[in-house]
């Protein structure tokens, strides 16, 4: 049911994208200055893309900052449970160490029923 409704939702997008494609079809021009800065500098770019072109270039170069902006935001958080993680793993080497000296010398079954009752 919810791998139709994925199709169905995808089947939607690709629908309103044909149609936004088919309906903007005029040619714009895209500089890269406005004239008065291009006329100050000696420079500019311009080219001429058909509108959908421009309109779908520009969602998908926001989701690409939206991406990299949440990914340098995010960084504390990673850095933080990465450090989290290797404490963690220490603290459980460190117990499975204790566990392996506190048990030296003896019987292996009874020192795993006496592990059992203790962490149980």
């Amino acid at each position: 049911m919810i791998r139709w409704l994925k199709y169905l939702f995808l089947a939607a997008v690709a629908l309103v994208l044909v149609v936004l494609s088919l309906a903007n079809r005029e040619f714009v021009t895209v500089e890269t200055l406005p004239p008065g800065l291009a006329a100050w500098a000696g420079w500019t770019y311009a080219i001429e893309l058909p509108l959908f072109l421009v309109i779908l270039l520009s969602v998908i170069a926001g989701l690409l900052i939206g991406f990299v902006w949440e990914w340098f935001r995010e960084h504390r958080h990673r850095a933080e449970a990465s450090r989290q993680r290797r404490a963690r793993a220490k603290l459980e080497h460190e117990v499975q160490t204790l566990k392996g000296r506190a048990n030296e010398g003896r019987d292996d079954v009874l020192a795993l029923l006496d592990d059992g009752t203790r962490t149980g």
